[in-house]
C-alpha cells in the first residue's frame, strides 16, 4: 500500500492477516509504573522492503527511527529533545501506516515535532522514503507497540497531541477486546497529555466511531470539542488531517467520523 486509510477492509476481502500498522495495545496502567498484561489489536506479518526502500531504510533509520524495546526486551525511553535536537510541541500518532497523513501535516507543522509509532516495517520504509524526498526534518519514527510506548517510553504531560488515524475496527463481537482505544488507553492517553493536549481520531467504520465517543467521552480528564477543522480553531494542534486516496476512491462509501478530545 501507498497510502493511509481504511486497509483493513482489502484484508478483511482477501482473508489475509490484518495488518500490524492499525495500531497497538488494549490495556495499559495510566501511571505508567508496570507493564500489565494486554491483548494486542496488530497481528505480526512479514514484509519485505524494496531495494530503494531499503537503501533509504539503512541510510536513515539509524538517525530517525529507534525499536521501542531493545534486543533484551527493555523499553527505550524517548528524550524528544536531545532526538531533534530542539524543545517543540510534541505529537504522537499511533498506527502511522504508510505515513501520508503523518508526513504531510509535519510538512505544515515546522514548529512541531512528530514520533510516528508503527509495527510494520514496510509502512516505516514508505514513510522514511517521504521524509526523505520532501525534505522533512520534525518525524521521527519508533517501530513498536503504541501503547508500549505510550505506557514506557514517555513521560506524564509531554504530548500536545495525540492522533489515531483508522484503528483496526475489530467488527466483529468476539474481536472487540482487541480495539485499541479502550478505557484504560484513553486514561493513558489522557495522562501523557499536556492541559489543553488534543486527542484526534478517525475512523470510517460506525460501530467503532459510537465505541470510541463512549470511552473517549467516559475519561474524566477529556472533554470532547467540536473544531470546524478549517483551521480557524484556537487548537494547538492542526487538526485538518489530509484526505488519503481510499477516501477519495470512495466518495459514496462509509462516512469518515472524526473524533477530538481536549486535555482538562
Amino acid at each position: 500500500m501507498s497510502d493511509d486509510g481504511p486497509m483493513y477492509a482489502q484484508r478483511e476481502d482477501t482473508g489475509e492477516p490484518v495488518s500490524p500498522e492499525r495500531g497497538a495495545a488494549t490495556g495499559a496502567d495510566p501511571s505508567g509504573t508496570h507493564h500489565m498484561r494486554r491483548v494486542t489489536s496488530f497481528r505480526s506479518r512479514r514484509s519485505t522492503l524494496s531495494g530503494g526502500q531499503q537503501e533509504t531504510w539503512e541510510r536513515l533509520w539509524p538517525r530517525l527511527g529507534t525499536e521501542a524495546r531493545d534486543a533484551d526486551g527493555r523499553p527505550t525511553v524517548l528524550d524528544s529533545a536531545a532526538w531533534f535536537g530542539r524543545h517543540a510541541p510534541l505529537i504522537l500518532e499511533i498506527g502511522c501506516g504508510t505515513g501520508t497523513s503523518t508526513a504531510a501535516m509535519a510538512l505544515q507543522e515546522p514548529d512541531f515535532d512528530v514520533i510516528a509509532v508503527e509495527v510494520y516495517k514496510k509502512g516505516l520504509g514508505q514513510l522514511l522514503g517521504a521524509l526523505d524526498r520532501d525534505g522533512i526534518t520534525n518525524v521521527r519514527l519508533v517501530r513498536g507497540d503504541g501503547v508500549d510506548v505510550l505506557e514506557h517510553s514517555l513521560a506524564t504531560a509531554s504530548l500536545t497531541g495525540v492522533r489515531v488515524f483508522f484503528p483496526d475496527p475489530w467488527p466483529k463481537a468476539r474481536h472487540h477486546k482487541r480495539r485499541l482505544l479502550q478505557p484504560a488507553t484513553m486514561a493513558l492517553i489522557a495522562d501523557r497529555l499536556v492541559p489543553g493536549g488534543i486527542l484526534h481520531a478517525a475512523t470510517d467504520h460506525m460501530g467503532y466511531a459510537e465505541h470510541i465517543a463512549e470511552v473517549g467521552d467516559a475519561e474524566p480528564r477529556l472533554r470532547r470539542v467540536r473544531p470546524s477543522f478549517d483551521g480557524s480553531d484556537d487548537l494547538p494542534i492542526s487538526v485538518a488531517r489530509p484526505e488519503t486516496k481510499y477516501e477519495r476512491k470512495a466518495l459514496a462509501g462509509p462516512v469518515v467520523t472524526e473524533l477530538l478530545w481536549e486535555r482538562i
